[in-house]
C-alpha cells in the first residue's frame, strides 16, 4: 500500500490507516472474533497505522486492540491513542490525568510507547487548559519516551487554527471535513503544512452519511445535507456503483493528507477497502455526485463549546 510522510516526524503512514473507534459498540454491536479479525486483516494489507482512544468503548477498544497485537513484532506497526475524554461529557485534561491515562493506554495496548497521542476533542472545553497545561505535560511524557508524536483531534476548523497558531504541534487529526461533501479542512492545509504539522483525516464516509448504511441518531449533520446524502447515494446505486467506494478514493486523492483513517468490525469491509482505493475514480460519477451535493457543499454542524465554533 501507498505511503505518505507524516509531517516532520520521520513517519511514513499507509494511505488508509485502521480506526478502531469500529471496535467499540458506539454504531453497533460487535463480535469479538470479527473485531479481533478486523485489525489482523488490516495489518495484512497494509493499514499498520491503528488509531484508537480510551474513550472509544470506554477502553474497551484499546483492550481489544492491544489483543490483536499480542503476538505483533512492534515494528510492524504504528499506533495512536488519545486522551482527556472519557465519556460522553466526562473531560479531563489536567496534567495529572495526562499522565495517568498515558499508562493505562500503554497497559491495555500491550506496548511500551506510543507512537502518536492526541487531545481528544477539545472543542468541548477551555483550549487555554490545553495549551497551558496539557501539551506541556505531554512534551515532558514524549521526553520520558513514552510517546514520540503530540497532536490534537477536533471536529471545529476556529479550533485547529487557533490552536495552531498558540502551541506547536506535531500532528494533527480532523474528521468529517475532508469528504465528498465537506471539504473546509482544505483550508487550513498551508498554514499547516508551513508549520511542519501532519495531517491526517478520518471518517471519510461522515458517519455514514456518504453510505447506504443507517445513520447513527447521535449524527448531527442537518436533514437537509442527509437527504442530499441520500439522493446521492440513490444515484450512485441507480448507476450500479456505491457512493462510500466514490467518497474513499475522493478522500484518499489529495496529497497533503498523510491518511485518511477508516475502521470496521468486519474483515471484508477493510479487504473491500483495500482494493478499492487501487481502482481508478469514476471521474464521471465523481461531477454528477458533486452536482447532487453542492446545494450542501461544506455545510458542518456546531460541536462543543460555542466560543470554539
Amino acid at each position: 500500500m501507498e505511503r505518505r510522510p507524516l509531517g516532520q516526524t520521520g513517519i511514513d503512514l499507509p494511505l488508509i490507516s485502521f480506526g478502531a473507534s469500529s471496535l467499540s459498540k458506539d454504531f453497533r454491536i460487535v463480535d469479538m472474533d470479527d473485531a479481533l479479525r478486523s485489525v489482523r486483516t488490516a495489518l495484512d494489507l497494509g493499514m499498520n497505522f491503528i488509531d484508537t482512544s480510551a474513550y472509544y468503548g470506554r477502553g474497551m477498544s484499546e483492550v481489544l486492540v492491544g489483543i490483536a497485537l499480542r503476538d505483533v513484532p512492534r515494528d510492524q506497526f504504528t499506533i495512536g491513542t488519545k486522551l482527556g475524554r472519557y465519556d460522553l461529557g466526562h473531560f479531563d485534561f489536567s496534567a495529572k490525568r495526562v499522565i495517568e491515562s498515558v499508562d493505562v493506554s500503554l497497559y491495555r495496548l500491550g506496548v511500551d510507547h506510543l507512537d502518536i497521542i492526541l487531545c481528544h476533542d477539545i472543542e468541548f472545553v477551555d483550549t487555554r487548559q490545553i495549551v497551558e497545561e496539557t501539551v506541556p505535560a505531554l512534551r515532558k511524557v514524549q521526553q520520558a519516551g513514552k510517546v514520540r508524536f503530540v497532536g490534537i483531534s477536533t471536529y471545529p476548523m476556529k479550533v485547529l487554527t487557533d490552536m495552531r497558531n498558540k502551541v506547536d504541534l506535531d500532528v494533527v487529526l480532523s474528521y468529517n471535513q475532508y469528504t465528498l461533501q465537506n471539504r473546509r479542512f482544505a483550508e487550513l492545509f498551508p498554514m499547516l503544512k508551513a508549520g511542519n504539522v501532519g495531517i491526517m483525516n478520518a471518517a471519510p464516509f461522515a458517519a455514514r452519511i456518504l453510505t447506504h448504511g443507517t445513520i447513527p441518531q447521535w449524527h448531527k449533520a442537518s436533514n437537509a445535507v442527509k437527504a442530499a446524502c441520500r439522493k446521492a447515494t440513490i444515484h450512485c446505486e441507480s448507476r450500479g456503483a456505491d457512493l462510500a467506494k466514490l467518497a474513499l478514493q475522493f478522500s484518499i486523492r489529495h496529497d497533503d493528507i498523510t491518511t485518511t483513517i477508516v475502521g470496521s468490525a468486519n474483515p471484508e469491509n477493510v479487504r473491500k477497502w483495500a482494493r478499492w482505493i487501487d481502482e481508478p475514480i469514476d471521474q464521471q460519477l465523481l461531477g454528477e455526485v458533486e452536482t447532487i451535493l453542492q446545494p450542501v457543499m461544506n455545510e458542518s454542524y456546531l460541536e462543543g463549546l460555542a466560543e470554539n465554533n
